[in-house]
């Protein structure tokens, strides 16, 4: 896998060694520059070991015999690096800094449309309760949580772009198309087994879900950067209307769906422009259920209080996953 800042340190070092072999006047004459976007096979250092550096290298050498004694080899350093300078490094161009094809940090990504271009590439469909208890179960820290998420997410890169089997189970896809065994934690690729392919966009949304509540029971805050707007705190009688919610009611697939809405969509500063915070919560995350063509509970429409706004978003939903951890309810 390429690695831009690898790549940043090995063209630095190219253009150090070029500087102190040859060093031109500077400022440097535009044909002495070279974008890398521009750069050809024949401007950059090529050689083969065998065919050309080590007959330079044995060119320039003398071996002394003598008996009982080891072989002796004398090198002329000034020879080789002479022709090392001649034959490979004199007349390169510098390749400049500017106009390298930069990676996206795996957090600055829109999931929004990777997780639509996987659906597009490899069949979906929903977790189920089982699988999904089991594995998070298996993940009892945050730290794994986090390294499962990740390993998911460089899938979902892939997938997004290559497609791949809906039937073939994760861990092997991680395993054996990624070579990922040896970055990724046993623990993580057992609990992962429990997925296929077919999974990967639900195992998104559950495991960034089981990230933000174990953010929370270690005392920190997964909305941190999220607009203040989605912050304001709830009554009394709306953290009662939403006790009464999750008692009787199913909720987990729904919290999930008010985490993901939160992620996808309300973390952009300017989010409150498009998703007034005098919204109805509950009619918000329905029709972007609707537009996913989901089926959306009659309980959630019926128990689900229409009186909290967008305006007390992130509140609500710390409340909600709280209050089921409190009682015992929880199926996650």
């Amino acid at each position: 896998m390429c690695n831009e800042s690898a790549f940043h340190l090995k063209l630095i070092i190219y253009i150090f060694i070029l500087v102190c072999v040859s060093p031109p006047s500077p400022p440097f004459p535009p044909s002495y520059e070279v974008s890398p976007a521009d750069l050809t096979d024949q401007q950059v250092i090529r050689y083969e070991l065998d065919q050309e550096l080590m007959p330079l290298v044995l060119a320039n050498s003398q071996y002394s015999l003598e008996r009982g004694k080891e072989t002796l080899h004398e090198y002329d350093l000034a020879k080789i690096q002479q022709q090392v300078l001649t034959h490979f490094l004199q007349g390169r161009p510098i390749i400049t800094l500017q106009g390298i094809p930069t990676l996206v940090n795996r957090h600055e990504r829109d999931y929004a449309i990777i997780l639509k271009d996987v659906k597009g590439k490899v069949e979906q469909e929903a977790l189920q309760s089982r699988p999904a208890s089991r594995l998070a179960a298996e993940l009892r820290s945050y730290s794994e949580v986090c390294e499962a998420l990740t390993a998911l997410e460089v899938a979902l890169g892939f997938l997004a772009m290559t497609g791949g089997d809906p039937d073939m189970l994760l861990s092997c896809y991680l395993e054996e198309v990624l070579q990922m065994k040896e970055q990724t934690a046993p623990q993580v690729l057992k609990a992962l087994a429990v997925c296929r392919l077919r999974h990967c966009v639900a195992l998104w949304q559950l495991l960034t879900s089981l990230k933000s509540q174990n953010m929370m029971r270690l005392k920190g805050d997964p909305f941190a950067a999220f607009p203040e707007k989605y912050k304001l705190p709830l009554s009394d009688e709306d953290r009662r209307l939403l006790s009464g919610f999750i008692v009787k009611t199913v909720a987990d697939g729904f919290l999930l769906e008010m985490h993901e809405f939160l992620l996808l969509k309300l973390k952009n500063p300017n989010a409150p422009e498009e998703y007034r915070p005098d919204w109805g919560l509950r009619d918000t995350v329905v029709s972007y259920m609707e537009r996913k063509d989901l089926d959306v509970s009659p309980e959630v429409e019926d128990l689900f209080p229409e009186e909290i706004c967008l305006s007390h978003y992130i509140e609500a939903w710390k409340f909600s996953v709280v209050f089921k951890q409190e009682n015992s309810s929880q199926r996650f």
